[in-house]
């Protein structure tokens, strides 16, 4: 029988966003009245600074409702630019950036602009959830690359040559990272550049975590490493992490141009252009005051260097030293095969989530989804209360497994 409304094969081989399942879940028990603590989303805790809203409500008050270019506003477009220039010394003119609805939103209209089916998309793992579904819903194949913890999650050479076959045409590379907050540095962008050069593979630069860097680490764009990296280079960043900007959905590409006409053109027959007063607020933001984003981050960090040895502390666990992000990777691999005190195995590390939350009720995300087994992400982008009383939630539902 016909089914009228039978689903897209496209869609077969896709699945939804872990970490916002994880979210939905932990929201649902709150709701119920059951206090969770929530390591689940990947969100700033703090509100959108004054001045960046106060531009939202200006633009109200101006009536700036109406249509914008689908790319985004030239004032926008040239203030991107600016930004490019005086953080990575980077040249680009307005008509080789796209505003989108998200940095998530830029890269699915970057590889549905550039792939085609058959076309290889090589990924660092672990990985943010959305690559490999984003990368096969353009019609690509993700070729997914291990790294190790112990050569800090950084692709080698070595694991890159072996990704690398005819049909590669691109490699993600999200630093400082989501999810294990590894980012990169000089030298090993150097070390992975002759082979991106001599393979001419489009480097899909993911910095939406770039402002959220700790200690004496240093951002490096992959783009300032030489003429022949800054024509391969995508740049995709966004106003949702550093800015606190999540709902505002905000985020942009710049690269050639070419490839961002084309994207332009993806999104003017898709959403057309991005909200006209969130878009006067990212002016606000780049061209705004700075102190507010160093509080940010510095409250971040504060709360890493609370979590990466609390986590530590917990007999069997191993944790990675965030350099960037908001984010502790732990692994807990050594709780794997054991019994909960209801008898349930604890097969994998959904298993082990699904208990943390259920008897330990605390929301964590199973590193599976990052292609990370045995490991789960942590967001520390929540209170300094919430983190401890969360890790010891962890650590009593660890220990209670035999």
């Amino acid at each position: 029988m016909n089914d009228p409304f039978r689903i897209s094969r496209r869609l077969a081989d896709i699945k939804p966003s872990i970490t916002l399942a994880v979210t939905a879940r932990a929201a649902r028990l709150r709701a119920d009245g059951i206090d969770v603590i929530g390591f689940g989303a990947g969100e700033p805790d703090f509100d959108t600074p004054e001045h960046i809203k106060d531009a939202a409500r200006r633009a109200l008050a101006a009536g700036e409702t109406k249509y914008t270019h689908v790319a985004g506003t030239l004032a926008l477009r040239q203030a991107i630019c600016n930004e490019l220039s005086s953080a990575h010394g980077l040249s680009f003119g307005p008509d080789a950036v796209l505003v989108s609805a998200g940095a998530k939103h830029s890269l699915y209209n970057l590889f549905m602009a550039l792939l085609d089916p058959g076309d290889e998309v090589v990924i660092p793992a672990p990985y943010w959830v959305s690559y490999p579904d984003m990368v096969k819903l353009a019609g690509g194949t993700p070729v997914i690359a291990p790294t190790r913890v112990e050569e800090g999650f950084l692709l080698s050479p070595a694991a890159l040559a072996a990704a690398i076959t005819p049909r590669t045409r691109a490699i993600v590379l999200n630093s400082p990272s989501n999810p294990t907050g590894a980012a990169y540095d000089r030298a090993a962008l150097e070390a992975l550049r002759p082979l991106i050069e001599e393979r001419e593979l489009v480097v899909v630069s993911d910095d939406i975590y770039r402002r959220l860097v700790y200690g004496d680490f240093r951002f490096v764009q992959p783009a300032t490493l030489s003429p022949k990296m800054a024509s391969l280079t995508v740049v995709v960043d966004g106003w949702s992490k550093a800015y606190a900007m999540t709902g505002w959905r905000l985020g942009f590409a710049a690269g050639p141009k070419r490839l961002i006409d084309a994207m332009s053109t993806l999104q003017g027959q898709s959403t057309s252009n991005v909200t006209s007063i969130a878009q006067a607020a990212a002016i606000a933001a780049l061209t705004g005051p700075t102190e507010c984003l160093d509080e940010m981050r510095h409250e971040f960090d504060r709360r890493r260097q609370v979590i990466v040895p609390r986590l530590r502390a917990i007999p069997g666990v191993t944790c990675f030293e965030p350099q960037g992000a908001f984010y502790a990777f732990p692994d807990l691999s050594a709780y794997l095969g054991r019994r909960a005190p209801g008898g349930q195995a604890i097969v994998d590390d959904v298993a082990l989530c699904d208990y943390l939350l259920d008897v330990g009720r605390v929301a964590v995300v199973p590193g599976s989804g990052f292609g990370a087994p045995g490991f789960v992400r942590l967001s520390y982008a929540t209170s300094m209360a919430a983190i401890t009383r969360g890790v010891d939630r962890l650590a009593d539902a660890l220990a209670a497994l035999s």
